[in-house]
């Protein structure tokens, strides 16, 4: 895709919706770094569900830990791998009570060195709660980078490299959310709903649904 075309990519996007969010409820960095951890392989209604009545009880990393590993099951077996997410959850509320005063850090390495939070994670939480310009590559937005152009890739850091790249500056900060928003209610996987997308006459994807 050219240049221009990814600029008008973006603002035609931009224009459909200019104030993307995501659809994880959280009310702070810290409950959306649970909710971004809790959502891998997993709906972001299905976690919503669960979170509602989790951050009611425990909503920091002190009041996690005081709610125990056994207690917070009970709260997110609902969520596929709710085991293993228990025990990262656990795992990072005590990283963030010892080593950064329960705060989340806003840096890439300390997110990452957090149980449960890998580059996709960190990338959420830096956008969305600290506003830096990244791009976390779900399969939504690894299907659209690939199947319209605009980033082609063979794995997600590709992607994400690719992305980076050839965004525009001013789209950045929120292109993650129009890519993932864009993927999983037009660019669909089956069935792309290419009569009702903006970007289509930009898209390579040869088998529209329309011509």
């Amino acid at each position: 895709m050219k240049k221009a075309d990814v600029d008008t990519f973006f603002r035609r996007l931009s224009a459909v919706n200019p104030s993307p969010k995501g659809e994880l409820d959280y009310v702070d960095p810290f409950t959306l770094l649970v909710a971004v951890v809790l959502s891998a392989q997993a709906t972001d209604v299905g976690v919503n569900k669960a979170t509602a009545p989790l951050f009611k009880a425990a909503d920091t990393p002190q009041k996690m830990l005081a709610l125990g590993e056994a207690r917070l099951k009970r709260y997110v077996r609902t969520i596929g791998l709710y085991n293993t997410k228990a025990r990262n959850i656990i795992g990072l509320s005590r990283i963030l009570v010892d080593r950064h005063g329960g705060q989340v850090p806003a840096d890439r390495a300390a997110l990452e060195a957090l149980p449960g939070v890998g580059r996709k994670t960190a990338n959420v939480v830096l956008n969305v709660a600290f506003g830096e310009p990244t791009i976390a590559v779900d399969t939504h937005i690894f299907r659209v980078a690939n199947r319209t152009g605009l980033a082609p890739g063979k794995t997600p850091l590709e992607v994400e490299h690719g992305l980076d790249k050839r965004t525009p500056a001013r789209w950045k900060r929120h292109a993650h959310h129009w890519l993932i928003l864009h993927g999983r209610y037009v660019c669909k996987a089956r069935k792309p709903l290419c009569a009702d997308c903006v970007v289509r006459d930009l898209c390579r994807y040869e088998a529209k649904t329309v011509e």
